[in-house]
């Protein structure tokens, strides 16, 4: 027997009827009568969460997928101007893993960025000039340089940042969140995935639909990844033929097999699969409206650039973020890819940020103008960040960056944490961390704090073990809280 049906809840009929903690048995119970779900019924999430007062109720996390230099965007190092083509001093690397793209190198030529830094808000927090609508909004930023991580490569890195592991297989940080918190709409997901292409690096690395998955979580928790073309959602409408008393009259005789089915194996999973049933029905009302931007007055699609009104872009993706949230979705996960500068950077990072600058900024503008900033926690930042040396040939105009997870840096904002903050530092070369570290683990730690609640006690048990988000580490890093 697969060892998940082992694990944690019992397999009969009242496990089913019960819920067992799942926050299903009212779901299965629901269609077993052939009702129409009630909200109150499919919100789920788990007895006694959140544990505390939480000061945000949602979250939107742009990843950057990829890797943006932070030493091009948010970390100046001005005087590497004068040690341009210089080699990185072993005294500063340490020995430390390179990748396979840089490790033949026989040298490792300093390369300064391109661009100019300047100072910006109430705050004076550094800003690249590839980036002056961020900089509009800086004052509601909390920029952490201090970030490092564990994985080098780009798939395991961008794993680690969604499940708190490497290894793929563990549930997703929006899987953990809809289920300890459930969603505040019945009839939209808790979670939801956006995916973008960047214009700087069009090939960039694939993402898997697992970065969304719900891993040994019941999948009624992974994420819904809505598509820019056709349907939103996969199957969303009834095909040909098939009208809405139909749909319901189907989708009432299954949950009535299923629940049979349920009855004699008393496997969880029927009852998610139900469950995920009846939202697809409810979604089919409730999507349509929803992705519908041309209801967007069209002094906001301006705010957000001239990407808005193609869907599919960042610009749009960060618009649906907003309506989502408006509506009740825990957590919207906002993938852009083409951050991959090994070569010709410059170009390439000025598209990505033309791509993801203006948006970013008009998002926390919208969000802070409807009040929802106050109670939804925006987090800007990549897998890992990138080297201060040359990969490749350094020339007059052009240089790329090789992976670099010692430091890098992102940005929050929003519920529960503290604006117009700098934390974190550097050292001269922005090789390695000198103040404050901050780890992938307690960046988790830190985001579900400010959801209200407590990462080491969000805990599903498998394979005989208590897995979390944070594995067996993290601390919150409080001079990240407002």
């Amino acid at each position: 027997m697969n060892p998940f049906f082992q694990s944690t809840h019992s397999l009969h009929r009242r496990t089913f009827l019960g819920g067992a903690g799942l926050g299903l048995g009212a779901l299965g119970l629901a269609s077993l009568l052939g009702e129409r779900a009630h909200a109150a019924a499919v919100t789920g999430g788990l007895p006694g969460l959140p544990h505390f007062a939480p000061k945000a109720k949602r979250l939107i996390y742009l990843f950057q997928s990829g890797a943006p230099s932070q030493l091009d965007l948010f970390d100046p190092k001005p005087h590497l101007a004068r040690l341009r083509g210089t080699d990185l001093p072993d005294s500063i690397r340490r020995g430390q893993r390179l990748t396979g793209m840089t490790a033949r190198q026989d040298k490792f030529p300093i390369a300064p960025s391109r661009f100019a830094f300047a100072q910006h808000g109430r705050a004076g927090a550094w800003l690249s000039e590839l980036l002056p609508h961020t900089a509009r909004v800086a004052d509601e930023l909390c920029f952490v340089r201090s970030m490092h991580t564990e994985a080098i490569n780009h798939d395991p890195a961008i794993t680690f940042f969604q499940t708190g592991a490497q290894l793929a297989g563990r549930p997703s940080i929006g899987a953990w969140l809809g289920y300890g918190l459930g969603s505040e709409n019945a009839d939209l997901p808790a979670f939801v995935a956006l995916i973008s292409n960047g214009s700087g690096n069009p090939a960039d690395q694939p993402l898997y639909d697992r970065l969304w998955g719900s891993g040994f979580l019941p999948t009624q928790h992974q994420g819904v990844k809505f598509r820019s073309a056709g349907d939103p959602v996969l199957f969303l409408s009834n095909p040909p033929g098939v009208d809405a008393a139909s749909r319901r009259r189907m989708l009432d005789d299954l949950a009535r097999l299923n629940s049979l089915q349920h009855g004699e194996v008393g496997d969880p999973e029927i009852a998610a699969r139900i469950s995920q049933y009846e939202l697809a029905y409810r979604m089919q009302a409730s999507v349509p409206e929803l992705a519908d931007l041309s209801r967007e007055p069209a002094h906001v699609l301006d705010r957000y650039g001239p990407d808005a009104r193609r869907p599919g872009t960042f610009a749009a993706n960060c618009i649906l973020a907003r309506r989502l949230c408006e509506r009740g979705v825990r957590f919207v996960q906002l993938f852009h890819r083409g951050w991959d500068q090994h070569t010709k950077l410059p170009a390439q990072i000025a598209g990505q940020c033309r791509d993801t600058d203006q948006p970013g900024a008009a998002l926390i503008e919208d969000l802070r103008q409807r009040g929802l900033l106050k109670d939804t926690l925006v987090v800007w930042g990549g897998e890992f960040g990138r080297t201060v040396y040359c990969q490749g040939r350094l020339t007059a105009d052009d240089y790329g960056r090789d992976h670099h997870p010692r430091c890098f840096t992102i940005w929050m904002a929003g519920g529960g944490i503290r604006a117009g903050h700098t934390h974190g530092q550097t050292d001269e070369f922005g090789y390695n961390i000198s103040r404050d570290a901050v780890h992938v683990h307690d960046l988790h730690a830190t985001l579900l704090h400010c959801l209200g609640v407590e990462h080491t006690q969000l805990t599903f048990k498998f394979q005989g073990r208590n897995h979390r988000l944070t594995d067996v580490h993290g601390s919150v890093v409080k001079d990240l809280l407002a």
